[in-house]
């Protein structure tokens, strides 16, 4: 049955819609497993992710990256504070903006982790290398459209329907 639904092209937006969402939740699942074992979220590890690069990132940066609100966020942010993981500091560019960034604890459990993740994704091997490069080139792309698409859903638009419960 995966073969043939792969072998079959989705002619509808809902069905290339399903797929992309089957896709992620599982793969977002078997990196659950792992990163329960850190005591760490998808969120958090998307979080840590981008701060690992050490350059400090503002929070609507941030809460772009991890998709999620700022309130939210926030709550995330406090507890990797509270958890000795995440410093906040002012943004010498602009001193009415928060920068957060990595405390070298956050960097060593981003390290920890990002290994563990890595390790288990090599291990299940869900995609061979050029198989997954082909996908990262057209998931990126197919983002990029919808971001550039003026008449296309903007991320204040989703933002405001996920408020409302749509």
């Amino acid at each position: 049955m995966l073969r043939s639904a792969m072998a079959r092209r989705p002619r509808r937006p809902e069905e290339l819609l399903h797929l992309l969402t089957r896709a992620e939740r599982l793969s977002a699942e078997r990196i659950r497993s792992v990163l329960d074992e850190f005591g760490c979220s998808v969120e958090a590890w998307r979080v840590l992710g981008l701060l690992s690069d050490g350059a400090g990132h503002n929070m609507t940066a941030v809460a772009d990256h991890a998709f999620l609100p700022a309130p939210t966020l926030t709550k995330l942010v406090d507890q990797l504070v509270d958890d000795n993981l995440v410093f906040r500091r002012v943004d010498p560019a602009d001193r009415r903006r928060v920068l957060a960034q990595l405390t070298p604890r956050g960097l060593e459990r981003w390290q920890q982790v990002s290994r563990a993740v890595r390790a288990e994704w090599a291990e299940a091997e869900p995609l061979a290398p050029g198989d997954e490069d082909a996908l990262r080139t057209l998931l990126a792309r197919l983002g990029d459209a919808w971001e550039e698409t003026p008449e296309g859903i903007t991320r204040a638009r989703a933002g405001r329907a996920v408020e409302r419960g749509r």
